[in-house]
């Protein structure tokens, strides 16, 4: 079991938040075996009003495997649920890691392991964080759906997790809460879900993006595999110059926050065989909670344990 209280930083990737909390030593383990516990542990903690507040846990662990990777991330939702990758957070992850446990010098790269598969990361310059994500598993283009009142042809492309791309003329004029909720919620991608991105051509190799995640329920400041879904579809999508086709541009993508994430992508004919991202991580605190919240949190009732796994 853990300590009396719990241990942590919580840096912002683009303005997505995540608490990262080393589990080197294994202390944890016994709560991210717990589906319900860890679910508890997490939810707490990404409470706004009540704990730390975030938009995820990362835990840093071991790999099971030294060979596969160098450490092994394991993401969860401020709804308890676990993630198989979150693009911004595992920016965050890269410099938590890589400031600390591994105090590598910038631009040396890690493998991570994470449910979506290895991932490579690296700190850059000027505070971004370089992420290469595992290659999509699905596109699709033109899923029509109608949703929020209102009709939608869709683009579709799993990286990582599921992303559902919408083209709009205007991000600003949107209501991305309403809209962005009966998409993600959509029959057409049940059971699970998706999230639901809106998204703007300002020009060729630049975008902005607005995102509403699932797990969160709501809109985030940035999304950075929704970043990457939307830059990777639309160079295909809008015929953009070779240079963006072929990884030797970046595409910039303006979140809500007010950062430019950079991704970098490259098509073979019709499959991508390089994507990545840069988003810019900062630190926001370190630190420990109080010794009464830790205790509440450590140890669920059992009521609140069987209401979240029903």
């Amino acid at each position: 079991m853990p300590n009396a209280t719990i241990q942590f930083a919580k840096l912002s990737g683009s303005g997505n938040d995540f608490i990262c909390i080393d589990n080197s030593d294994g202390a944890y383990d016994a709560y991210i075996r717990d589906p319900l516990k860890v679910s508890h542990l997490a939810r707490e903690l990404c409470h706004r009003g009540t704990g730390v507040g975030a938009d995820g846990v990362v835990f840093a662990c071991r790999p099971e495997i030294a060979e596969v990777a160098d450490m092994m991330a394991c993401f969860y939702e401020p709804d308890g649920s676990e993630a198989e990758l979150c693009g911004n957070g595992m920016g965050c992850f890269v410099r938590y890691v890589t400031d600390g446990w591994c105090a590598c010098r910038r631009g040396t790269e890690i493998r991570i392991l994470t449910g979506a598969g290895v991932v490579l990361g690296c700190q850059v310059e000027d505070g971004y964080v370089k992420v290469c994500i595992p290659l999509p598993e699905e596109t699709a283009s033109g899923i029509g759906i109608t949703a929020g009142g209102c009709p939608w042809s869709l683009d579709y492309a799993v990286t990582g997790v599921p992303h559902a791309v919408a083209w709009v003329p205007d991000v600003n004029a949107l209501d991305v809460d309403h809209v962005g909720k009966a998409i993600r919620r959509h029959e057409r991608f049940a059971p699970r879900g998706v999230n639901a991105n809106f998204v703007q051509v300002l020009a060729a190799g630049e975008i902005a993006v607005r995102t509403f995640e699932f797990g969160v329920e709501g809109e985030t400041l940035a999304c950075g595999t929704g970043s990457a879904a939307a830059a990777m579809l639309a160079v295909r999508r809008f015929g953009w110059p070779e240079d963006y086709r072929a990884g030797r541009k970046p595409i910039l993508v303006h979140a809500r926050s007010g950062d430019v994430l950079r991704i970098w992508v490259t098509w073979d004919g019709d499959h991508v065989t390089d994507l990545c991202l840069e988003t810019v991580v900062r630190y926001i605190c370190t630190g420990q909670v109080h010794e009464d919240f830790a205790a509440r949190v450590l140890n669920p009732p059992a009521a609140d344990a069987i209401g979240a796994g029903a």
